[in-house]
């Protein structure tokens, strides 16, 4: 097998979606194999970096991989419906304070960061080989809100701020913040279920999402063990 940066061997995985609708899709993409391990963690930051933390934290589970799987929105020009966007980089878009000259990540506030590295070889060669696929991807930063979007100008302003923004969500920054503390190597995955701005329930497509991400996921399962 393949050495990925950061990953001498991938044994087991840990996959952590939102609700049960996800996982359903992801147990359907990796058919059964016994590496993976996928778990619902609820919905929202706090309630997925709690869930991987225990996950993680249990002695008998000995992870070489975590992954945050699950539906999203996609950033107009960036991520169409029903297409897959691969975390190039994750950040956590509202952790911080208003100011009078707008918003301030806890960056600028000097309290910590509000972005989180992935494991960009496997980002890549999966992003790649959903593209080889057939499968719209993009790589591109993942969002993670506590409140998600629901104007054009609250799209428009977090666009401006994270440059190449493809995708938010509610969980992967907080996946990821509990993979870090344990030093062990994390990719978000997204498909795209709706457009990010105003919340129009008429144009969501989440069937078509749970099968991108599906799809999605045998791929990871190929990558994985090509």
């Amino acid at each position: 097998m393949p050495n990925l940066k950061g990953i001498r061997k991938v044994n087991k995985i840990l996959i952590m979606t939102a609700v049960d609708a996800e996982k359903e899709a992801v147990l359907r993409g990796v058919r059964g194999d016994r590496r993976f391990e996928v778990i619902s963690a609820g919905v929202g930051p706090v309630a997925a970096a709690v869930s991987t933390a225990i996950a993680l934290a249990t002695e008998s589970n000995k992870y070489d991989l975590v992954v945050s799987a699950g539906i999203g929105g996609g950033f107009a020009g960036q991520a169409e419906i029903g297409t897959i966007v691969v975390a190039s980089e994750v950040h956590a878009a509202d952790l911080g304070a208003e100011t009078s000259d707008g918003f301030a990540g806890v960056d600028k506030l000097g309290f910590g960061t509000n972005r989180l590295t992935v494991e960009e070889n496997l980002s890549a060669r999966l992003t790649e080989a959903l593209r080889t696929g057939g499968i719209i991807a993009h790589c591109g930063p993942i969002l993670t809100l506590s409140t998600v979007t629901g104007t054009a100008e609250t799209a428009a302003r977090l666009a401006d701020r994270i440059p190449g923004a493809a995708a938010e969500a509610m969980e992967g920054y907080g996946v990821a913040e509990a993979a870090h503390r344990r030093g062990i190597p994390f990719i978000e995955i997204r498909a795209i279920s709706n457009a990010v701005g105003p919340r129009d329930k008429a144009a969501w497509r989440i069937g078509d999402a749970l099968a991108a991400l599906e799809s999605a996921s045998a791929h990871l399962l190929e990558v994985i063990t090509s």
